[in-house]
């Protein structure tokens, strides 16, 4: 395996470069989706990859929709490079382990944001106003307490390089309208619910995530990245103690290191010294190897 920042695929139409993923037109209605070792923070893409962050990523998206394929249908068509189309067999060592082939669904226009402690912008909003996001919460919560009931707080999609703005449920059903956005509502909170109960008894808290689903001749599916430490996240049960900020599996040591430099939050980034690319890397393996109970083979 390659570790992978950009793709160069000329025999596909490239649709999309995000902050992470490349995305290719394999024909009307199929994509070719491919999980690079790019890494973003505040909405802004550094300037060295995290290695074969792709391949974990990409890893625990397959292990999570495999779990909850009897709740919700996903986008999925095939993962293994070897079934790929004939004319990706010259790309198979870039994209073995992290590209997938899948359902082209229309992306509905809300980032479906669950929140079950609170923490991050949410502890924010609580301090300030004893809200988060439009919900009022009890008086005295601490900061990363749970909340047994978690919260839906929708969000706009932003542009890259923009950053999400968070909506109410009534401005997510004024976008999607009220069936579906009742809908979505519910399949996050489901898909959220069932995937904090397995990872806890794995020992990961899973502090809030955000979902994206699309649809497919009129049906919802879910899309996209699911319970993965860039969109997730993950503390570890171990040592748990409301009132504090939390050790994470996830992005937030590399935000922490990045709140720490004389950088406004706007390209271009500092550069990142190998002990924090190393470490990056080493908490989202630590991430997958917990969740899944399997080692990676790079």
């Amino acid at each position: 395996m390659q570790v992978v920042t950009q793709t160069d695929i000329k025999e596909y139409p490239l649709l999309s470069r995000g902050k992470v993923r490349d995305i290719y037109e394999i024909d009307a209605q199929t994509l070719l989706i491919v999980t690079t070792d790019r890494m973003s923070a505040f909405d802004v893409i550094m300037g060295e990859p995290i290695p074969y962050k792709g391949v974990i990523l990409n890893s625990i998206t397959l292990f999570w929709m495999n779990r909850f394929a009897g709740l919700v249908k996903n986008h999925l068509i095939e993962h293994d490079v070897n079934r790929f189309p004939a004319p990706l067999a010259p790309y198979r060592d870039m994209l073995e382990g992290r590209a997938v082939i899948v359902k082209k669904a229309k992306p509905l226009p809300v980032e479906c944001i669950v929140r079950g402690h609170i923490t991050g912008s949410g502890w924010k909003d609580y301090k300030a106003t004893g809200t988060v996001c439009g919900h009022k919460l009890p008086a005295g919560l601490l900061e990363s307490a749970k909340l047994e009931t978690p919260l839906f707080t929708p969000s706009t999609k932003a542009e890259l390089g923009e950053h999400d703005e968070n909506i109410s449920i009534e401005q997510a059903a004024k976008l999607l309208g009220d069936d579906l956005a009742a809908k979505v509502q519910e399949l996050s909170i489901a898909i959220f619910s069932q995937g904090r109960e397995y990872a806890e008894g794995r020992g990961i808290i899973i502090a809030d995530t955000k979902f994206e689903f699309g649809l497919v001749d009129g049906e919802v599916i879910l899309i996209d990245e699911v319970l993965t430490p860039d969109s997730s996240r993950f503390w570890p049960a171990a040592g748990y103690a409301p009132g504090k900020g939390q050790p994470s599996f996830d992005k937030q040591y590399l935000r922490d290191w990045l709140a720490s430099q004389p950088w406004d939050k706007t390209p271009p980034p500092p550069a990142l010294p190998e002990h924090v690319i190393a470490e990056t890397g080493k908490k989202y393996r630590e991430a997958y190897e917990i969740l899944t109970g399997s080692k990676l083979a790079v």
